[in-house]
């Protein structure tokens, strides 16, 4: 995916599938588990199954607040309802700063990028909607940027 590429596109089953079994210099952690301050038994029912849609999109590959909360709504995606995708993203102690730097790696496994090129696409509304700091983050951490 070059800088031209969206990464807008809700991921498919097929596609999850390749991202967990393409090849990477890390394995995958889990990147999310249940917030103390809010626990899964305070949430509905369908909270707790976006909640476990949600652990099993950050077991595959990174995503933004904004990007796993696009990838529960949408309707190509899980089709949740907005606030029930919010709820249980919010209810995750993920670390969105070490998600960047996953999608970072990702990235320049798969294209060149500049450093600019690649906090662009990680921060873009159209690709993977990071702030602009988790993309820097990311960028410097995946050795983007000098």
């Amino acid at each position: 995916m070059g800088s031209g590429s969206s990464s807008n596109q809700p991921v498919t089953a097929s596609a999850a599938s390749t991202a967990a079994s393409a090849p990477s210099a890390e394995p995958a952690k889990a990147s999310a588990k249940a917030s103390a301050s809010e626990p899964e038994s305070n949430l509905t029912g369908p909270q707790r199954n976006a909640v476990r849609s949600a652990k099993q999109y950050l077991s595959m590959t990174g995503f933004s607040r904004k990007g796993l909360i696009a990838q529960l709504s949408s309707s190509a995606g899980d089709g949740y309802d907005v606030a029930d995708a919010t709820a249980a993203v919010d209810s995750l102690d993920v670390d969105w700063n070490e998600n960047a730097v996953r999608s970072a790696k990702q990235y320049l496994d798969m294209s060149g990028f500049s450093c600019n090129g690649l906090i662009e696409q990680l921060s873009s509304s159209a690709g993977d909607k990071y702030t602009v700091s988790e993309a820097t983050y990311g960028a410097r951490q995946a050795g983007a940027c000098s």
